[in-house]
């Protein structure tokens, strides 16, 4: 499956790395940046194993704010 249209969020969290996809719930983590999007692929393909695509949310435009 092609998960380059996903739109991940990547964020430093203590030691690691966190990168997360805005259009499933799905997360992963590594020492690098490059290591989570990595080990978040990894999870995206276990993910929809048992998951069926329509679940996928589109997401148009990321903006962020503090609350």
């Amino acid at each position: 499956m092609d998960f380059t249209n996903f739109k991940t969020v990547i964020w430093k969290e203590g030691a690691h790395y966190v990168a997360q996809s805005l259009n499933v719930d799905v997360s992963s983590f590594g020492e690098s940046k490059q290591e989570a999007l990595l080990n978040l692929r990894e999870a995206l393909e276990l993910y929809f194993e048992d998951v069926p695509l329509d679940t996928i949310s589109r997401i148009e435009d990321v903006e962020f704010a503090t609350v």
